[in-house]
Formats: C-alpha cells, structure tokens, sequence
C-alpha cells in the first residue's frame, strides 16, 4: 500500500507551474546549514498485515475500563451504555453528518439537536440549551466569557477551588489575555463556605463558578452560593453531573444563572479521554449572549413541522463586535448519544441509575475505610465520587491495585499539593458488591505489603547499623 500523496508527473506539473527545474531548485532558497544531509531515520515501510498487527500490539498494552474493574472519575465515568445508544447514533445518516458545518442542510441532524436541547432543559430546569459544546472545560470557559458580556463586570472571576483542576486551568488559558483576574477561593474542608465567599465578592465580581458534585465528590451549599452571589449581581455558574440530577435538586430550582456539564457520562464510552460533550444551559434572559449554536422548531411554507439554525453567534457568522464565541460547531455525534441515552432511561431509569451510584459509593467508602489506614478526607455529603486519605503511597497503591486487576481510583495530589496522601474513587451503577469486596480486599493486601516491607527495611537497617560502629572502634584500638 502505498502512502505517497503525488505522482512523480504531478510533481514535474508543478515544479513547471512555479518555475523550478527540480525539487533542489525549490529548496535552494533553505541556507545549507539548515537542510539534513542524511536519510530520515525511520524503520522500513511495513505491510498491510505487518501495520495491522503492529498496532494491535501497542493497543494490547493499553489497561481499559473493559480489561479492569474501573474506580476511575474526575470527569470519565464508567457508566453502562444501553445498546439502543450505538444502535441509533452508528446509523450512517447520523455517524456521517456527526458535526456538520451546515447543519440547516439535513433536517434529521437539526431534529436530533432539537431534542438534544429539549432534553437538557428538562434535566437542568433550566430555560434554554445550546446544541453543545466540546467538553466540561470549555463549557465553564464558555459560560464565564459568557457571564462577563452579561455582567459587563470585567474585575474577577471566583473559582472555588474545588471545581475541576483541568477545568480551571482551561479558564485560565481563555482568560490570560483577558482584562478579569481569576480569583481562587479556598476550600480547606472539600467544600466552598458561603461565608469565605461573601468575603471575597464585590461590586466588579462577574461570577462565581461551583461544580455540584465537586472535584472530590463532595456537595456544595449551592443555595446559600447562589444567594450569595445574586446578592452582589453576580452571575452563579454550576457545573454539574448529569447523572446527579436524578437524585439532587435541578441546577434550576437553585437559581443557578448557568448551568454546564461534562456530558461523558450520558451514552458516551470513556475512549481514553475523549471525543466529550459539553452541555451549557441558562436562563431564557440570556439566550443571545450564549455562545455556539441554537436549533429551532417552526413550520414551512406548506405548514409542515421541521427545524432551523435560530442562532449562531460565531463571528464568522455575524458582525464581529457582536459574536459571543469562535465556536463553530457542536459536538453532534456525542449530542445524539446523550439524547437517546436519556429517552431510553427516562426520568426513572435516571433515578434508579443515581440511587445504585450513591448507594454503591457509600458501601465502598464503608468497606475501603475499615482497612486500616484509610479513612475519609473529607466529612461532606457525596454523590458517587469519594476523597480518601491513606497512609500509603498513593502512586505505589494505585500501581498495585492496578496489577491486581482495578483501576483503582486517580491521584489527588497531581493537582493539590495539600492532598498527597488522597485518592479518589467514583462509584457507578456498573460495579458489583463482589467488584467493591475485591478492590478493599486488594487495598488491604497492599497494606499488609507496605508494612512488611517497612519491617524488612528497618530490619536492614539494624543489621546494617552498627558494623560501621565496630569498625570504628576496632581502628582507634
């Protein structure tokens, strides 16, 4: 198979189009200590079969959620996926216009983003919904770019620590150009004290961002938030987790302003990180400032139902001044798959799916805490997600955990230099009460390692102790 992009004759009409004799002649201009005197230093071409089997090979060494017990979370989610999810959305009518540039041209891709919003809004209780976004993190970049040209505020923007290190630093990269100031607030005890943010608002504050369920899976007092924020005229965004909503109040019925979501979790497989969802809604007051598409219902010249880009504000699209964002698609694929993933559960198949996260959460959290040494980080109501402490090192926890067969949770302290010693772990309906027997069973035999390991080294150690003494001694007589 040959992978050359141009025939020797084509490259010969070309070189004749631009007036150059020869490829040397085209280059002649690149000095000569610039250009390589040597072959490339790549392997020979392979086959076919050769390539094919080679990939396999460095696909086998990947670990997935399909090959372990996953305890994985921080935004990816081993969630079941009902087959009806892939059954629809790998039709080639929708698997090939996944993220059309011209939605208005096939009505069934501007029907299926019709539903899509429809959707969200009864799942948030809120007013409206874009078609999406790209990911959880764009979405809260998106909704603060957004909360700024509602405000007209551009002093600072409040980021509870607790939301998503990712996500924050992803504001951080929208906003480094930007006249607003991200401010950080403290969350010492896994949650945002309304109190320390009372403290810290002011008149040029544009918003607060809060996620609900936080990074360490623990909840907020987001009504206390909300009022404080509002109070000050300052826009209250939330992320949330979808699956959450089955349980916890709607972003909605809390006077959220914004709502925003990493909608992995909502028919869409974990696939190392990505293609994602973003998933941004608001009140109705603020439908033209939002950023990205909106899809509309209205009837055509023969009275017939169908759909239309209401709104677009990419500044491709309209005058530049007025453009509320440069995104210029949506993710259709991943919006689709949420959107049948919510009509085959329904408002209780919702229900039922959160009741088995909590619950299963709170059974591991028990089970993992009677292990000695580990015990909860934080003392916070949580949903499916849970912060815990251990004496161990974590790398060298997960790393066992890892070759006995579960991914064991992910490490706290790459992101908070405070929480070293944490681990987090996220529950789903999936995991079986043998799976959460198996991992603390397997926590507790790394235990019983490390500290057998820890008598070896001090045993070593006494051995090892005084022969230098003796030698000591033994040269002064």
């Amino acid at each position: 198979m040959s992978y050359v992009l141009n025939t020797p004759d084509q490259q010969r009409a070309m070189l004749e189009k631009i007036g150059a004799g020869s490829i040397e002649d085209l280059f002649r201009p690149v000095p000569d200590s610039l250009r390589l005197k040597r072959d490339l230093e790549v392997p020979p071409a392979l086959s076919e079969i050769e390539l094919t089997q080679h990939l396999q090979a460095l696909a086998g060494r990947n670990q997935s959620a399909d090959d372990t017990v996953c305890f994985l979370g921080g935004g990816s989610y081993d969630h079941f996926i009902p087959a009806v999810v892939d059954a629809v959305a790998g039709r080639s009518e929708y698997y090939t216009a996944y993220t059309p540039y011209q939605a208005e041209a096939s009505q069934g891709s501007l029907q299926a983003f019709f539903e899509y919003q429809t959707l969200i809004c009864q799942l948030t209780g809120m007013d409206v919904a874009n078609a999406s976004l790209y990911d959880g993190g764009s979405a809260v970049a998106e909704a603060v770019l957004m909360a700024l040209t509602v405000t007209q505020r551009y002093g600072q923007i409040l980021v509870a620590e607790s939301v998503h290190p990712e996500y924050r630093r992803t504001l951080a990269t929208y906003l480094h150009n930007l006249e607003p100031r991200v401010v950080t607030l403290p969350t010492r005890h896994g949650y945002l004290d309304p109190d320390d943010l009372r403290r810290a608002i002011d008149e040029q504050t544009s918003c607060l961002v809060v996620q609900h369920p936080n990074f360490f899976g623990c909840l907020e007092e987001v009504e206390a938030l909300a009022a404080a924020a509002n109070e000050r005229g300052a826009l209250f965004i939330v992320s949330f987790d979808p699956i959450s909503l089955g349980l916890l109040k709607r972003p909605g019925q809390y006077d959220a302003d914004i709502a925003v979501a990493e909608g992995q979790c909502l028919g869409n497989p974990m696939s190392y990180g990505g293609p994602y969802l973003g998933i941004l809604a608001c009140r109705e007051k603020f439908l033209r400032k939002m950023p990205g598409r909106l899809v509309g219902q209205t009837v055509d010249r023969h009275g017939k139902r169908c759909w239309v880009l209401t709104m677009q504000t990419r500044e491709q699209h309209i005058r530049r001044e007025k453009a509320t964002s440069n995104i210029c698609t949506n993710q259709g694929l991943m919006a689709l798959k949420a959107t049948v993933y919510l009509a085959a559960l329904g408002p209780l198949g919702l229900k039922e799916t959160a009741e088995l996260c909590t619950r299963k959460a709170h059974y591991a959290a028990e089970q993992l805490s009677r292990v000695a040494g580990t015990r909860l980080r934080f003392s916070r109501p949580f949903f499916k997600e849970v912060t815990l402490q251990v004496e161990d090192k974590v790398p060298e926890l997960l790393q066992w955990l890892l070759e006995n067969g579960y991914h064991g949770g992910i490490e706290v302290g790459r992101w908070y230099a405070a929480l070293q010693d944490c681990v987090s772990l996220a529950v789903t309906e999936k995991r079986t009460r043998d799976e959460i027997d198996g991992l603390a069973r397997a926590w507790e035999q790394r235990r019983l390692a490390a500290q057998a390991d820890s008598l070896l080294d001090r045993a070593e150690q006494r051995r090892s102790g005084p022969a230098p003494a003796r030698q000591e001694k033994t040269a002064r007589a």
